[in-house]
């Protein structure tokens, strides 16, 4: 055999084998570019272990967190689950009884309210601050989870104008009764769509405090209720007294048996501060009888037939806030 024969054969035997190598490397490149991306590792996704457990199809699902606003800030951040529930390396595995650790904050309802408190306010100082400590919630020991719900998807239902109303009524019972007399303000409690537009609780009120009396969103109770009702504001020039002072000294807030949330109806509440004995109407006028040569189309009035005026008035004719 000639060394021309020799060299020829042993280059297709090369060119053979290059071929074959060629093809094995490019089902091996076809092969990974068909495999779906794996998953990242724990240790590159803090989640991904407590999603293993809690996820939406896990047998103990963490309900919503996945789509929550919570869970897209801190996906983002890359801290995931542990920005609130601490790292809690020995929830992820089984101590010597068989039962598994609680994490490092489980925000359950036996946890002491100011440490679930303190891990709130990592992120939501400026939210609650000045007026948290020393607030009625803070004295009666609440914690943010009593009120908010940090794994909703829908969203919190105490920041959701329509629902929020339903939150605050699970302690304030009276006030849920206050609101279903026939005079009372439109307050949303539902979350049906009727309630759109209507008053929310955080309206009037700041659950996480106020240096006012009742949490009020206002330094007074008045400059609250101007807040809607901004033409009673004044300044008049025929100014009443108790509505200078304080609304409440005539109205309800909430809801009352009489119209126009008042506390009690015409005329025996005016007649708290005035005893009008020169009114054939009035109920207690010394003899409790009406003189006998009264008008009779007075008799049983209420005082508002002629004074309309009662917040007060600027009409030069009207300082007992008449027509």
């Amino acid at each position: 055999m000639t060394k021309a024969v020799c060299r020829k054969g042993r280059r297709q035997v090369l060119a053979a084998g290059l071929g074959a190598l060629l093809t094995w490397t490019g089902l091996v490149l076809w092969a990974a570019a068909e495999q779906p991306d794996s998953p990242p590792s724990p240790q590159a996704d803090p989640s991904r272990a407590c999603l293993m457990c809690h996820g939406e199809n896990a047998p103990l699902p963490a309900a919503g967190i996945v789509h929550s606003s919570h869970a897209v800030l801190f996906g983002e951040s890359g801290q995931g689950c542990t920005a609130c529930h601490g790292s809690s390396r020995e929830h992820l595995g089984l101590a010597e009884d068989g039962t598994r650790p609680p994490p490092d904050h489980s925000f359950g309802p036996d946890d002491p309210s100011a440490g679930i408190n303190a891990t709130c306010s990592t992120c939501h100082a400026g939210q609650v601050a000045p007026h948290w400590q020393g607030s009625v919630h803070e004295f009666e020991e609440l914690a943010c989870t009593d009120c908010h719900n940090a794994h909703d998807a829908a969203g919190d239902p105490a920041l959701d104008p329509a629902r929020q109303a339903g939150v605050c009524f699970e302690c304030h019972q009276r006030e849920r009764a206050e609101f279903m007399r026939p005079s009372r303000h439109p307050v949303a409690s539902g979350g049906f769509a009727s309630d759109a537009g209507l008053l929310s609780c955080s309206d009037c009120h700041d659950a996480h405090g106020s240096a006012t009396v009742a949490e009020l969103n206002r330094m007074t109770l008045n400059e609250t209720c101007y807040e809607c009702h901004a033409q009673l504001r004044g300044p008049f020039l025929w100014e009443h007294a108790p509505v200078r002072e304080d609304c409440s000294t005539c109205h309800l807030p909430h809801g009352a048996i009489h119209d126009a949330l008042l506390r009690q109806r015409p005329p025996q509440l005016c007649q708290q501060c005035h005893l009008a004995q020169y009114h054939p109407s009035t109920v207690r006028s010394g003899t409790g009888l009406p003189p006998l040569g009264a008008d009779p189309n007075l008799l049983g009035q209420s005082c508002m037939n002629c004074h309309t005026a009662v917040h007060g008035s600027n009409h030069p004719s009207s300082p007992g806030f008449t027509r």
